[in-house]
Parts: C-alpha cells; structure tokens; sequence
C-alpha cells in the first residue's frame, strides 16, 4: 500500500499553517521564520507522518507548536516592526484593527490563544482542533465560545476591516449559532 505524500497540497498547507503561527507570534518575519522552520522539520521528517493518527494538517500544527515554543525560546536579535506597506485602503483604521485584535487576543490565556490560533488561523474545524488536542468536539466548542464571548467587548469597540486576523472571526451572531449547533 502506498503511503500517502503529506506536503501533497502544499500552498494550502502553508497558507493554514503560516496563519496558524501568525495567530500566535505576529505576522511578519517572524511567522514566516517559524513557518519555514515547520516545513524544514516535516520535509525531514516527512516519512515518520502515519496517516492513520490524522490528517496532513493536524501533523503540521504539532510541528508548528513546537517550533512556536522553541521560537519563543531563542532571544531575539531585533525588535519586531512591521514593514512598511503603502496601500490606498485606510492604512490608519486596518493598523487600529490589527492592533485591537492583538491586544486581545494577547490578554488570552495559552489555551485560548491557541484555541483562536487553530480555528481562525490554521482554519480548523472544531473536531479536526480536538483532535489534536485531545478533546471532545462539544468540548472544543464550548471553550471556543467562552474565549469568543471575552474577546467580543474589545473587538466590537473597533469596526472590522477587510484584511488581518480580525476579519476571519465571525460575527457576534454566527459565532453563537455556531457554538450552539445552529448553523
């Protein structure tokens, strides 16, 4: 039998798992170091992946989360600033919206984040992040709708922009349906 290629689809996969890391160490160059460091790990380790213990993605997250804590390990040698971007959108009102949705999501616990990181980051379904995790689906809902309950107050304070980490969160209205097994 034919062992399936875990980096078959890999712009995906590096699309969910550079999300994933910039959910929980900033976007920029420092995502994209960690983000090179998982797939530098998977590419050696690409024959250890056992297909029956999950899906490519859910091996990736694991990586990811251990090149995350070695990266927060290592002292950095400079300081993180955000390159600059010209654009004609409103420069001042996305760079308020990222700022707000950092600011809370770095008030979270390391549970929480992780939890905000894998569904809006990495686009986890709620079964695919208690699989790795080790929790019941119900579970992993329930946390989820807790931590966006905490998060609500801060981020509606700011109107939503276009692009960044806080347009992928749902609105207030569909994160409760989804929560409850509504939608």
């Amino acid at each position: 039998m034919a062992r399936r290629d875990p980096l078959a689809n890999t712009p995906e996969l590096i699309r969910r798992i550079y999300s994933y890391v910039a959910y929980r160490v900033g976007d920029g160059p420092d995502a994209e170091d960690v983000t090179s460091e998982v797939f530098e790990r998977a590419l050696r380790y690409r024959k250890s992946y056992d297909p029956s213990r999950g899906e490519p993605v859910a091996w990736l997250i694991g990586i990811a989360r251990r090149c995350i804590d070695d990266a927060m390990m290592r002292p950095r040698a400079e300081s993180r600033e955000q390159p600059d971007v010209t654009s004609s959108e409103d420069l001042e009102a996305d760079a308020l919206q990222r700022l707000t949705v950092a600011a809370a999501v770095d008030g979270l616990d390391e549970r929480s984040r992780d939890l905000i990181a894998l569904r809006y980051g990495a686009d986890l379904s709620a079964r695919q992040i208690g699989e790795i995790l080790g929790l019941k689906t119900n579970a992993v809902e329930v946390a989820l709708h807790r931590t966006l309950a905490r998060l609500r107050p801060e981020l509606e304070e700011t109107p939503p922009t276009a692009s960044g980490p806080a347009s992928s969160l749902p609105p207030a209205s569909e994160q409760s349906e989804k929560a409850s097994g509504w939608a």
